[in-house]
């Protein structure tokens, strides 16, 4: 046996000193492909920030020889900045709450209930996930035409929120689905309804799920520029997404610094809304105190 051992032992080591190159190969080109896309991430953002404090900003990244903050003040003004931004809070808002509340009562019957049609409902749900909105907008726009909604800001709000609900409803139907669900028979036996339980307790359970389907609807909505650019025309209901244009002016001159600034300020209520739902739905669904009890 010990003979057996000692014969095999020589191609066992011969094998492991062959993978553990090839390991350390692996694992430098897929640290080097990582780098290397963190560059192309990086490089467009530092540009945002350099040119944002640059009197003469260009398309080159480069350190700026004039450092300067007239570019934010040039772009905070009521028509530039403070109206298209409370117009992307009012349309991003409103698609969100409307999407996450919509999304609730969908995904509760979808994850508790034994239906026949569940299967073949979650894959029609998933084809609606991936249904570009630009095949859609020719019937929308026609729709919008007949109901005289163009122009509308809560008629885009609401189609901005039916586009993003079939993704929010998979999502919220996942982040039920760990939920116990001996935790609402035992209100159900306390006399509780459907809509009772899904308030007091799956709800308050969770709300990280929630922030993140609110988050991500909001994030959707707050970067989408071509449908308010096609069902809006009034500029003084442009969101910002779509108000970034004034900084492209005629025969292919842009504002390099101003649009930087635009863009740095642009971003700050996506970051701080990101920070505030995290502080406020906190990171776990505490569910083990609550079966426990």
């Amino acid at each position: 046996m010990s003979a057996a051992v000692t014969q095999g032992s020589p191609s066992l080591a011969s094998r492991l000193s062959v993978a553990a190159p090839r390991k350390k190969v692996a694992r430098a080109v897929s640290s080097t492909i990582l780098a290397l896309v963190g560059v192309m991430f990086l490089v467009p953002l530092v540009w945002i920030l350099l040119a944002s404090v640059d009197a003469d900003a260009g398309v080159a990244v480069a350190l700026p020889e004039n450092w300067t903050l007239d570019n934010y003040a040039s772009v905070m003004t009521v028509d530039l900045a403070w109206r298209p931004l409370a117009n992307s809070m009012l349309i991003s808002f409103g698609a969100a709450a409307i999407t996450v509340a919509a999304a609730l009562l969908a995904a509760y019957p979808l994850s508790r209930y034994q239906m026949r049609f569940r299967r073949g409902f979650m894959y029609t749900i998933l084809f609606g996930t991936g249904l570009p909105i630009t095949a859609i907008m020719v019937p929308v726009y026609a729709l919008f035409v007949t109901l005289g909604l163009l122009d509308n800001l809560w008629g885009t709000i609401a189609f901005l929120a039916a586009t993003s609900l079939p993704m929010a409803i998979w999502m919220m139907k996942n982040f039920m689905d760990s939920i116990p669900v001996s935790l609402e028979e035992a209100a159900w036996v306390d006399g509780a309804s459907g809509m009772t339980s899904l308030a007091r307790i799956v709800v308050p359970l969770m709300r990280t799920g929630i922030g993140v389907v609110f988050v991500f609807v909001f994030t959707m909505t707050w970067g989408n520029f071509f449908v308010p650019f096609v069902l809006l025309f009034d500029s003084d209901k442009f969101p910002a997404a779509v108000s970034i244009f004034n900084f492209f002016g005629q025969y292919g001159t842009v504002a390099y610094g101003q649009l930087a600034a635009y863009s740095v300020i642009y971003s700050v209520p996506v970051i701080a809304l990101y920070v505030l739902v995290q502080r406020l739905t906190g990171s776990s669904f505490a569910l083990a105190g609550a079966v426990k009890g």
